[in-house]
């Protein structure tokens, strides 16, 4: 027997209802940090928040929420980007160039930034308000003259390793989710490389700011998602 018009659509509306809740319900899963996963600081540095020299808009404001999942894990690094007066990612180091220009290195196209994070100024101090005693390493990064380094994992060259790939192995470490600065740059680049590496990749999009300069916000959003990155919040953390 045929249902009736009105019965059909009455079916079809409950089981239309229905769906959105079950996504909703599979979404708001929390997710709770293990001993194999570690949470990732990227470049919380004076430098990078406003009133430094290569501020990210809104910086500063990230770090209650870092101090908070910092708590969450027990396992958790951090980046410092630490550069050498007049390195070559600086604009001052090549004559008629100005910042976010950029230049033709042997490693590839270089974006002229800010003289930054020059090594032992307060520029590059991590911030004051950042406080996570248990952090169990800070990776130094940027400090080789001919090189700039975004990721976490390798220099710009894309060869030269930091030694976080090792370390995160060693400690038989599996999962890393990525906070700092900036999204579109030291953020994505390392968790790309994090994936490259062979670990599960994270970004927890809102303990993140980014540059967002010529659409680089996007682009890199859409890279880290086609290659694997997953994207989440602080609220999918549980504590």
């Amino acid at each position: 027997m045929s249902l009736s018009r009105r019965r059909f659509l009455e079916i079809t509306a409950v089981a239309l209802t229905g769906v959105p809740s079950i996504v909703r319900a599979q979404s708001m899963a929390k997710i709770k940090p293990a001993d194999d996963d570690v949470l990732a600081v990227i470049d919380v540095q004076n430098c990078f928040v406003p009133g430094g020299t290569l501020p990210v808009p809104g910086g500063d404001t990230i770090i209650p929420l870092i101090n908070r999942l910092g708590g969450a894990f027990r396992h958790v690094v951090m980046t410092q980007d630490w550069h050498t007066p007049g390195h070559i990612s600086f604009a001052s180091s090549h004559a008629g160039k100005k910042p976010f220009d950029t230049v033709q290195l042997p490693y590839g196209t270089q974006v002229l930034w800010p003289d930054h994070c020059i090594q032992g100024t307060p520029d590059a101090e991590l911030h004051r308000e950042l406080r996570i005693p248990h952090a169990e390493l800070i990776i130094r990064k940027g400090y080789r003259q001919p090189v700039d380094s975004y990721s976490a994992f390798l220099e710009a060259d894309r060869r030269t390793p930091t030694g976080l790939t090792g370390y995160l192995r060693e400690r038989g470490l599996k999962r890393v989710f990525f906070t700092g600065l900036a999204t579109d740059f030291c953020v994505a680049w390392s968790a790309l490389d994090a994936l490259k590496a062979g670990f599960e990749a994270y970004v927890i999009e809102d303990a993140t700011r980014g540059i967002d300069a010529g659409g680089s916000l996007g682009k890199a959003w859409a890279d880290m998602t086609s290659a694997g990155v997953k994207r989440v919040q602080s609220g999918d953390i549980q504590a």
